[in-house]
């Protein structure tokens, strides 16, 4: 008994002071190529990451997280063996032991960020990073996955083979328009837990983000996940705190 106890404790102790992943997939922001109210060129340039809405525009994915807070630390750019993703960047908690990885995929590839998505919520497709002596978990291996963009699911269907029995039910945040709605079917088949999704219009910005992904590090609950969202919503977009609080909501 004294030494199943001890192993126990052992196993327990591993995974609270395990390291921990998480994978941001981003369709940039595309006029051309997605079903959605144009915005300004520049920055609804798919192919263009640096000046795009969803990634280095302020409130972007890349820059907000870069320049914009303290607890992220940016680790540079890695390469990609992904034909669909422009750009890849890796970043570091400043205080815990979790790294980040952003993938911007090629506006007219929206249909391809999904679908990688869901199949990394079912675990599928884990790719392994080695960096600084340690082996980085994300794709199916990811402890948290989330997707930021366009709401793709509103214009075409995906095609995705679900394994039935994934190892772990993954953790997801999905920031898109009426995410709940469309992505419910899939996130449900892939045997995930959504500790954030929307329930109406929404700006996919990087804020909301990272308001969810402190909550997540900090282990609460999906409420309280939700509740962060909404306050951080209402501060960036000034929509009211009710309104805010009824485009967010966690679990099925």
């Amino acid at each position: 008994m004294k030494t199943l106890l001890l192993l126990f404790g052992l196993l327990l102790t591993q995974q609270l002071f395990a390291t921990k992943t998480i994978h941001v997939f981003v369709a940039l922001c595309d006029n051309e190529n997605q079903g959605i109210v144009p915005v300004p060129p520049k920055i609804g340039n798919g192919k263009d990451p640096d000046n795009n809405l969803y990634w280095g525009c302020g409130y972007g994915v890349r820059s907000f997280l870069k320049l914009k807070t303290k607890d992220w630390i940016y680790q540079g750019k890695l390469e990609s063996s992904n034909r669909y993703i422009l750009e890849r960047v890796l970043f570091k908690h400043a205080t815990k032991d979790v790294y980040l990885l952003a993938d911007a995929y090629d506006g007219i590839a929206i249909k391809p960020c999904i679908e990688d998505f869901l199949k990394a919520s079912n675990g599928q497709e884990k790719h392994t990073i080695k960096y600084k002596e340690k082996e980085l978990h994300f794709g199916g291996g990811s402890d948290l996955l989330a997707y930021v963009g366009h709401d793709g699911l509103m214009d075409f269907q995906v095609d995705v083979d679900f394994k039935q029995a994934p190892d772990k039910k993954r953790d997801v945040i999905i920031l898109a328009c009426y995410s709940k709605s469309y992505f419910a079917p899939h996130i449900r088949e892939a045997g995930a837990n959504p500790i954030l999704w929307t329930t109406h219009l929404m700006a996919p910005e990087a804020y909301t983000l990272k308001a969810a992904i402190d909550g997540w590090i900090n282990n609460e609950t999906g409420a309280q996940i939700d509740e962060r969202a909404a306050q951080t919503y209402n501060t960036y977009q000034k929509c009211g705190i009710k309104g805010a609080r009824n485009l967010f909501t966690t679990g099925f």
